[in-house]
Order: structure tokens, then C-alpha cells, then sequence
């Protein structure tokens, strides 16, 4: 606080020591900047008219060393337009004396609130570009997450295939992306391939690729990353007739393009990451077993959000400044304390996803609705549908088929293959009535 009114500085000193507020008070501009630095946690609170430096330009050269520091002028001669001119110069408050104490009081809490929300969105920074720096944007400093770092630190430079289980959105592809930039392939070609969301009729072609003449050779994605590392995510959804092919790749490193018999040789790393226990799936048929075997030397489990809920509120922020990016706009907004516990409250079934969701929102100012979007919420406006059928045998058979679909989506989570195993289907015809029926196979995950 700054004032050459000794009276009126000792007497809003006391009003704000008996608030609890700690205070420094200076008769000069001069002695008060000498306190100022750009970590500094407080606020200016500055008369406008003093000798040798007035308040305008002591909130000048306060902005000069910080410009996010909030600036309350007082004055006891001040009309309209010196209030309008400091405000828009960067003054936080402008109050002219005689003034209550309870304004003051307010404009105080106010202008500390948003210096506090300042210096968190600086403190989250720093811990956000330290924690990209080390462990290659892998956000968090829970126990789990610790443990996965040194995890990727002890088998990046193995070059034993991996297996990865996580829920979805949990960050298996990022946590691949960290295990290939941390190895000796990171100059190399690093592929990923869903394969649950591959049609049939031409995963084998982009993955071996296929040879039906010289004006038609095509590369698969297995040897263009040669030498690198392939992120077979879902593998999972993957027909049993491929994973045979896929086991042969992993044992031998070679393969064979469509419709040729050359064996091509490889170089590459195997990562493959699936949302449901493959040792089940191969009990049940669903996957092979050796092809787990073979996959399960190196197993890493990602724990879902819930699981490490100490860490939503450094994501949440690293995800609040990624859309401000996006979004382009300049001054990242900082949740309350009690918005960040009630994320804390949540289940967050769709983990890191559904955060980042989340974070667009908040970012966007968007109003959130008490319940997000389910397949369950599809079903029921199919129902509703149902109560009062289109015109038409075609366009209610359309309804009936939609409604059967989306049930048994439903029932396996978004599961490609079991849907169509269940429904009598083949891959291709499931995609096909998906696009006609305007479902989503990720609204029912």
C-alpha cells in the first residue's frame, strides 16, 4: 500500500490487518517498487496524487515488471475520465475517497483472488513444461504414474514386444509414443493401427500391404516402420485368421505382401494394447492363445483416472491450456477449488478422454449437462421413436434394426467384433449399417 497520507495509510492498514490480511505500507512510489518482482504474490494499493512518482506511473512501472499485478488506485480528486483513462491503462479498481470500508474490503478480496488464480496458472505451468520435459508429456505425480515412468525408462531399449492394458482412454497410445521416443528407434517411423476400426476386406492389405502388379505395389504399414516401432491398438477386434499372421510377424520379423510369396524382412517393434483381458478373450476363444503368450513378455497396466484422482487437477489444467491453444485464446481460465472437487467426485469412465472433453468445455464456456451422452440415452430416443412409428414398412424396419444394433453395442461396449459375432454379420455389413443407421461406435464405449 502506498500513500504520502501517513493517517489515511496506517488507518486502511489496520481495516485490512484486522481482515487477516498481511500488509506493507510505504510513504513513496520509490521504496514501494524496490518490494515489486514478478513472483510477487500481493496487490498495489496506490493513491494517485503524490510527490516526486504520482500512482499512474508507479502502476506503469508495475506493469512494466509485472503486468498481471492487480493495481487499485484511490484518489480524493478524481472525476470520470481519469478513472476511465486508468482503467483502461491496467488498473484493477479505480475508488474515490470518501469510500466505504466495505468497498475497499471487496475490491481487496477481489483483487487478491485473481492474483492467486495467476500465480496457480504460472505455478501449474512450470510443473506442466517440466513434467513434458522429462517424461515426454506424460502429466501426473501419483504413485502409479511414477511407476509407469521408470517402467518405459527400463524397457525402452529392451526391444521386447509389449502388451498394454487400459480402459479406453486411459492413454495407451501416448504411452506408446513415450516407449518409442525413448528407445533407439526414435529416428525411425512410429505407426499406429486401430484395428477395430479397420473394415475386413482390407486390413491385411494395409497391413502387409499388396503386390497385384508393378503399378499397383503398395507398402503395408508394417514395412514402412521398418526399423521402428507399430501400435496395434484394439488388437483385440482383430479376426482370428490375421492374429495368425500377426504371430508369424512377431516371431519371424517378416512378412509377405498380397498376392506375392516373397518374404520381406523386418526390423520392428511390436506394441500392441487392448482394453479387455486377452487371457480371458483367449479362453473364450476370442483371441488366440499364443498370440498372448507371445505378447504378454512385457505387460503394462494403465490405471484409469479414478485410480490416481490426485492427479486431475495438474491434467486438468494441462488440458485447459491445450485448448486455449487449439481454441486460440491467449489467457488459459483457472477453475475454482470447489469445480476441481467436484471433478475429483466423478467416475470418469471415459478416463483421460472424457477429461479432455471436459477441459474443451470449461474452456469454451460451454453449460454442462448433468449427464453426459450414453448409448443408453440413444436406446431411449429409439423407443420414443417407437411409440410413435415413422410412416412407412421400410423406415420402421430402418427404427427396429437401429434399436436392435444399438442394444447390442450396448450390451458389449462398443465392441466391434462381438457385435457382429452376436448379430450373424459379417465386419464390412455392421460398418455399413452403422453409417446408414447414423450410429457411432464410440457413443456406446
Amino acid at each position: 500500500m502506498t500513500t504520502d497520507e501517513k493517517i489515511v495509510r496506517l488507518s486502511l492498514k489496520r481495516e485490512l490487518q484486522n481482515k487477516n490480511y498481511a500488509v506493507e505500507d510505504f510513504e513513496s512510489a520509490k521504496s514501494a517498487l524496490t518490494s515489486i518482482t514478478e513472483d510477487w504474490p500481493g496487490i498495489l494499493v496506490s493513491d494517485v496524487m503524490m510527490p516526486k512518482m504520482n500512482g499512474l506511473t508507479l502502476m506503469e512501472k508495475v506493469k512494466e515488471v509485472d503486468p498481471e499485478i492487480p493495481v487499485i488506485l484511490i484518489t480524493g480528486q478524481g472525476n470520470i475520465p481519469m478513472a476511465v483513462q486508468a482503467i483502461q491503462n491496467g488498473a484493477y479498481d479505480f475508488l474515490e475517497k470518501p469510500f466505504a470500508t466495505e468497498a475497499f474490503i471487496d475490491a481487496i478480496k477481489r483483487a487478491l483472488e485473481k492474483r492467486r488464480l495467476v500465480m496457480e496458472v504460472r505455478r501449474l505451468r512450470a510443473k506442466i513444461n517440466k513434467q513434458s520435459e522429462t517424461s515426454n508429456t506424460i502429466i501426473g505425480k501419483s504413485l502409479a504414474i511414477e511407476r509407469l515412468r521408470q517402467i518405459i525408462t527400463n524397457i525402452a531399449d529392451a526391444d521386447a514386444d509389449i502388451l498394454l492394458l487400459g480402459e479406453t482412454g486411459t492413454g495407451k497410445d501416448l504411452v506408446t509414443q513415450n516407449i518409442h521416443q525413448a528407445s533407439k528407434r526414435r529416428n525411425h517411423n512410429f505407426t499406429a493401427i486401430n484395428c477395430g476400426a479397420m473394415p475386413e476386406n482390407i486390413i491385411e492389405s494395409e497391413l502387409f500391404g499388396h503386390e497385384a502388379g508393378a503399378d499397383r505395389k503398395r507398402i503395408g504399414k508394417f514395412e514402412y516402420a521398418n526399423k521402428g516401432t507399430v501400435f496395434l491398438d484394439e488388437i483385440e477386434s482383430m479376426p482370428l485368421h490375421l492374429q495368425v499372421k500377426i504371430l508369424r510377424v512377431i516371431q519371424e520379423k517378416v512378412i509377405e505382401r498380397v498376392g506375392s510369396n516373397e518374404t520381406i524382412p523386418l526390423d520392428i517393434r511390436i506394441i500392441a494394447a487392448t482394453k479387455t483381458d486377452s487371457k480371458v478373450a483367449s479362453e473364450k476363444n476370442l483371441f488366440r492363445e499364443d498370440l498372448y503368450y507371445r505378447l504378454n513378455v512385457v505387460r503394462i497396466t494403465l490405471p484409469p483416472l479414478r485410480e490416481r484422482i490426485e492427479d486431475l487437477p495438474l491434467l486438468f489444467q494441462h488440458l485447459v491450456v491445450d485448448a486455449c491453444s487449439r481454441y486460440h485464446q491467449k489467457t488459459p481460465p483457472v477453475p475454482s477449488p470447489e469445480y476441481i472437487q467436484e471433478l475429483q467426485t466423478r467416475r470418469w469412465e471415459g478416463n483421460i478422454r472424457e477429461l479432455k472433453n471436459e477441459a474443451d468445455k470449461f474452456v469454451l464456456g460451454i453449460p454442462q449437462p448433468s449427464e453426459p451422452s450414453t448409448g443408453n440415452d440413444i436406446q431411449l430416443s429409439i423407443q420414443q421413436t417407437l411409440k410413435n412409428p415413422p410412416t412407412g414398412l421400410n423406415n420402421q424396419l430402418a427404427v427396429i434394426e437401429k434399436s436392435l444394433i444399438a442394444q447390442e453395442l450396448t450390451r458389449n461396449r462398443g465392441d466391434i467384433k462381438r457385435t457382429y459375432t452376436n448379430l450373424g454379420l459379417s465386419r464390412q455389413t455392421l460398418y455399413n449399417r452403422l453409417n446408414a443407421l447414423g450410429l457411432k461406435r464410440k457413443d456406446f464405449i
